[in-house]
């Protein structure tokens, strides 16, 4: 995976649709050495809720490590609760648009969350202000050896038709 790749999924994502022309997302790229210290944290984190064996914190750390690269998505804060909501569904949009530029160029693609995203350490550690920004996901991305099989609903079973 080259860089030119992501840096074509970020501009795909900055080009979704959102009401009120808010552009409510903001994405985080981090680095190398940006993602060890992620790992760490994530291994932290984990050890604060369970005891960890010397090989579940290294598998933590590797799993981590493991997709080259990581974007961090982020949705500007807002105090209506309306606004929230459809800044979110934004950014759901241009989170969309990221993976779809990839999946273009055969780049796979994951959305997670978790303790991580929600910890203040990893704000701090990627100089976000948690008043301003919210972290909405890690957006991984890297080539798959094989695709996971996902089984999806038959259409007709999510489309209504109305004459």
């Amino acid at each position: 995976m080259d860089l030119q790749s992501l840096e074509r999924a970020l501009v795909a994502a900055n080009h979704a649709p959102c009401h009120k022309l808010t552009f409510p997302w903001r994405f985080v790229r981090v680095g190398p050495k940006g993602r060890a210290a992620v790992a760490e944290l994530a291994v932290q984190i984990k050890a604060e809720h369970r005891p960890l064996s010397p090989e579940d914190a290294q598998r933590i750390f590797a799993k981590t490590m493991a997709p080259p690269e990581l974007a961090v998505a982020c949705q500007i804060r807002s105090m209506d609760p309306f606004r929230t909501r459809e800044d979110y569904a934004a950014c759901a949009c241009a989170i969309q648009n990221f993976f779809v530029s990839l999946a273009s160029e055969g780049i796979a693609g994951k959305w997670s969350t978790g303790a991580i995203t929600r910890d203040p350490r990893t704000y701090h550690l990627l100089g976000l202000d948690p008043a301003g920004l919210e972290i909405i996901g890690f957006l991984w991305a890297g080539v798959a050896d094989t695709p996971p099989v996902i089984d999806r609903p038959a259409i007709e079973s999510v489309v209504r038709v109305i004459p």
